[in-house]
């Protein structure tokens, strides 16, 4: 998702922002706010995700809502009342996976990218996008390399770039961690015998490991997540709308 990628996508694209979070770890700096809209100089952080994806070619936008779900929805039809959106709204948490599995119930698109409301990674979402319809993947992962990082577990990929592991989070030298940036093959996600409420990434990531159906592309590109004191504060030097 780059302010700075002047290609032009080919394939129309569809992008699910996961956007129901209670924001927990930042109440300290951000009180009663859902995550996205936290501010970052004077504008949420949701508006520096939405201009990254336009610029990638999204033309279409799913808002997985739950916590404070107005607020999103006022400075949406504010300040973007043009915009082709939906807004699918848990009335109990549903955890990462059942987010997900509400808001593909509204996907138009045979695949859709899926973001969290908290990260911005910088990916070529075309890329990502192309090679996950070349291999018939269920759900391909932007991976982030880093380094010398604990905050973070790592996922690991063989040499044909299936997921075969992801390790829980200890100090490493370097390794890859999920960006938080995937693309979705919505019918076969929806045919999995999956609960109402689960985790993403416990519950479908982590089980469907080893069987060819994950995939792990990794790119080296621009990363922040917000979703604790220290980055939010960094976003506040790095990230600026125009």
């Amino acid at each position: 998702m780059s302010a700075n990628n002047n290609s032009i996508p080919q394939q129309p694209l569809e992008a699910i922002i996961l956007a129901g979070g209670l924001g927990t770890r930042l109440r300290s700096v951000v009180a009663d706010l859902p995550k996205c809209m936290a501010p970052v100089n004077g504008v949420p952080f949701l508006a520096f995700i939405i201009k990254a994806l336009q610029q990638q070619g999204v033309i279409r936008f799913i808002f997985s809502l739950g916590y404070k779900n107005e607020n999103i929805i006022d400075y949406m039809e504010t300040h973007y009342p043009a915009l082709d959106k939906v807004y699918v709204i848990e009335k109990e948490q549903l955890g990462t996976g059942g987010a997900i599995k509400e808001s593909c119930k509204a996907a138009q698109q045979p695949s859709v990218i899926v973001v969290n409301g908290d990260t911005l990674f910088d990916v070529n979402l075309q890329e990502l996008y192309d090679i996950h319809t070349k291999q018939k993947a269920a759900c391909t992962l932007a991976l982030k390399p880093m380094e010398h990082f604990s905050r973070y577990g790592v996922v690991e990929t063989n040499n044909q770039a299936h997921v075969t592991a992801f390790r829980e989070k200890q100090y490493r030298d370097k390794g890859m961690i999920n960006g938080g940036v995937y693309a979705l093959d919505v019918q076969r996600f929806l045919r999995d015998p999956l609960p109402d409420i689960f985790s993403f990434e416990k519950e479908y990531l982590e089980k469907n490991t080893g069987s060819n159906k994950l995939y792990g592309i990794a790119f080296d590109a621009y990363f922040i997540d917000i979703g604790i004191p220290e980055d939010y504060e960094r976003a506040q030097k790095e990230l600026h709308l125009n």
